[in-house]
Formats: C-alpha cells, sequence, structure tokens
C-alpha cells in the first residue's frame, strides 16, 4: 500500500500513514457518533505512522484513546491501549486524506447506527456485543 499525506481541517497537523489493509471500516458506537457527529470512517495504519503539529489525546475508555487536533479539533485517529495483542493497533481517521481509495468493508457496532443513513453494498457488520467480545469487555461497556 502507498504511503498517505493527511491533514487536519486547519492544516496544523500533517499526517503520514500507510493503510495496513486495503479496506475501511466505519464505527456507530455512541462516543464516534459524538465525536464526529456522524460515524468514524478509519482504515488500520501500519505502524511507524507519523504526525506533527498540535496533536492531543484523550483517554475515552479504559482500552483506547483519541487523538484530534488542538487547534481545529479535527479527530485524527483512534488507538488501542489495553494490553495484548491488539495493543497499539490504530484506526487512522480517513477524512484527514484526499482518497484512500480503499472500499468500506466493516461496519461496528452496527446496531447503534441511527436508522438516518446507511451504506450501499455489502460489508461485514458486527454488533455492540460482538466488538466487545473481542476485546473480552464486560457488557454495560458501550464505548469505543
Amino acid at each position: 500500500m502507498p504511503e498517505l499525506q493527511g491533514q487536519c481541517m486547519c492544516g496544523a497537523v500533517t499526517v503520514t500513514a500507510t493503510p495496513a489493509r486495503e479496506s475501511l471500516g466505519a464505527c456507530h458506537c455512541d462516543q464516534c457518533r459524538r465525536w464526529t457527529s456522524s460515524m468514524l470512517v478509519t482504515f488500520a495504519a501500519d505502524p511507524g505512522y507519523a504526525a506533527l503539529g498540535p496533536v492531543k489525546t484523550y483517554t475515552s475508555s479504559d482500552w483506547a484513546e483519541r487523538a484530534f487536533c488542538s487547534d481545529c479539533g479535527s479527530a485524527l485517529w483512534y488507538r488501542i491501549t489495553l494490553p495484548g495483542e491488539m495493543h497499539g493497533q490504530t484506526q487512522m481517521a480517513a477524512g484527514l486524506f484526499d482518497d484512500t481509495g480503499n472500499p468500506l468493508k466493516l461496519e461496528l457496532y452496527i446496531d447503534k447506527k441511527p436508522e438516518g443513513y446507511a451504506f450501499a453494498g455489502e460489508r461485514r457488520q458486527m454488533t455492540k456485543a460482538e466488538v466487545e467480545a473481542m476485546f473480552a469487555l464486560p457488557e454495560e461497556g458501550d464505548s469505543q
């Protein structure tokens, strides 16, 4: 996969990242919807991505953190902080880049998706219970 160059809305943060897979994912959990006012569309980034500029992180749950531009608030990435096999995996916000050229292949928290929108085409869809089982989270945890 080619290395991509992107930036936040105001241009203060620049990002260089290489997609780990040729696909995008969308998350409909409560936190992603509040963070983006929609769903968060991302790609898995290879280790070694770089971000320059005023990046802030927020620990959004017991198992993840979110990064954003401290100037304009643009979503930058979502990173797994939970110890184990997935530790450090980073989902880069696809909107930072002009076009990744990759199709949407996964929707998370599909049972939390508002009725007002839907993507065309077929893809893997995981419910809240399936996502949280993947991370071995307690049932009451509804945040990504």
